[in-house]
């Protein structure tokens, strides 16, 4: 689990890409501290798996429904990313809880700026925008935002200088695609609201069916 709250921007050191998954080589200095294989690193929003580490890089794999799902597959040498370290439980929930696992990918479409705020407008489905509420939270690359906006189509958030200047939202331009972590809570009270759900089985008509029902 992560709290949204970016540790470090890091840089693709290279990529080793396959047929449709990849190998992943990150330089970065502070989410090395302490690191050991196995670790998860929440990566653009994406929780990937340390497999090797120096004093200056980790190396991850993403397999290929991450590269489907998300914008790590147009990655590339020098690109910068978002990194948090997972969360320990006696760290500050500064953010909210995300889980690293994206529900898909907006594209950034308006970026205005209002005084030391910019405002960031990104239009994604409908399958993804329906647990997207006005105030609520959402994950972007990996930063815990709050919802300002939100219609049929596109939803947006206005961010201060700290947030540009320690995320990678500073150098992202209309056209852009973003991974998206909508917040959990809202998926787990769908699924056990449908759960509940009993869907009307239909019986065949029998004598028996019209008997017990006034009609033979």
């Amino acid at each position: 689990m992560f709290t949204g709250l970016i540790e470090e921007i890091g840089e693709i050191k290279s990529i080793e890409k396959a047929t449709k998954s990849a190998k992943i080589t990150i330089k970065s200095e502070k989410v090395l501290q302490g690191i050991k294989l196995g670790d998860s690193i929440c990566t653009n929003g994406v929780c990937l798996t340390v497999t090797e580490f120096t004093n200056n890089t980790f190396s991850v794999d993403v397999m290929a429904e991450t590269v489907r799902s998300s914008n790590l597959g147009k990655l590339k040498a020098g690109s910068k990313v978002n990194l948090e370290r997972a969360l320990k439980l006696s760290d500050r929930l500064g953010g909210h809880i995300v889980s690293g696992h994206i529900d898909g990918i907006g594209t950034i479409v308006d970026l205005q700026n209002e005084e030391n705020a910019t405002w960031v407008s990104i239009k994604t489905t409908a399958d993804i925008l329906k647990y997207i509420v006005h105030k609520g939270s959402i994950t972007i690359d990996g930063i815990s935002l709050t919802v300002a906006y939100v219609d049929e189509s596109v939803f947006k958030v206005s961010i201060i200088p700290h947030t540009k200047g320690e995320t990678t939202l500073v150098i992202k331009k209309i056209g852009d695609e973003v991974n998206l972590e909508s917040d959990m809570m809202a998926k787990y009270v769908e699924k056990l609201l449908k759960y509940g759900e009993v869907p009307m089985q239909k019986k065949p008509i029998s004598m028996d069916f019209l008997k017990d029902n006034g009609f033979a």
